[in-house]
Order: C-alpha cells, then structure tokens, then sequence
C-alpha cells in the first residue's frame, strides 16, 4: 500500500526459534498481544535502516544483513516492510518496557495459539522460521 505508516519489522530467528515481543496492554494500537520487533520508518529513513534503528532501541542488538521477506497484514492503513535476521550482535533484552512487557522466543508450533498483533502474519512469520532453517 502507498501512502500508509510505514513499519519495519524484524522475524530474529535463532536455533528454529523466532522471537517476539509481547506489546504493554496500555499501547494504543495492538494492546496486550504479541508482535514481531520494530515500528516506524522515520521520513528520512529506508525501511532496513528503520529495522536496524529499532531493533537496536527495543532488544539492544546490531542486526546484520536483514533480507526482506514477504509479511501479510490485514490493517489497511499500514504499509509494513518486514524482514528476516539471522546474525546480530549482542543478546536481545527487553529495553523499551514502555512498549513491550515481555520478549520471548517461540518454537513455530507454538505462534498459532499466540494472539498475534496482525493473526494474518502468522503464516509469513512461519515462512521466516522454514527459509532461516534450511
């Protein structure tokens, strides 16, 4: 979609896991429900430059070499631009506790029992985990 608010987001996938951050239940938008990392492309900014920005300010982790990956979302007002990271520095930790209350790492069999932010971008975050694996 053109025009809509840009979001970068992150599928970290480490060991067949992938991991998500659990947004505060006082968040105005995607309350008290599990999201990929990420947020906002800046005016000035790319997407993977954004992904990058934000990963490093909510988990604390330099991210190398993000590839875009597809991400189905069903909110029309959103333009998101997602993509899969495998190599980073540092161990993710919860550094944004205004945004996120929980961050934790999920087998792929266990992200259909999840309220998902977007439930429609449960099948490209699997996708992530099958193409980081092989």
């Amino acid at each position: 979609m053109v025009g809509g608010i840009r979001i970068a987001v992150a599928a970290l996938v480490r060991d067949g896991l992938v991991l998500l951050v659990h947004r505060h239940p006082s968040r105005q938008a995607y309350p008290d429900c599990w999201d990929l990392v990420g947020g906002h492309v800046e005016a000035d900014e790319l997407p993977e430059q954004a992904v990058r920005r934000e990963c490093l300010e909510e988990i604390g982790v330099q991210v190398h070499d993000p590839v875009p990956i597809a991400m189905a979302v069903s909110d029309p007002n959103l333009d998101v631009h997602a993509f899969l990271v495998t190599r980073w520095d540092g161990e993710p930790v919860n550094a944004e506790p205004d945004e996120h209350d929980d961050l934790r790492w999920f087998r792929p069999g266990d992200l259909a029992e999840l309220k998902l932010a977007h439930s429609g971008s449960l099948s490209s975050i699997l996708n992530a985990v099958q193409v980081a694996t092989n």
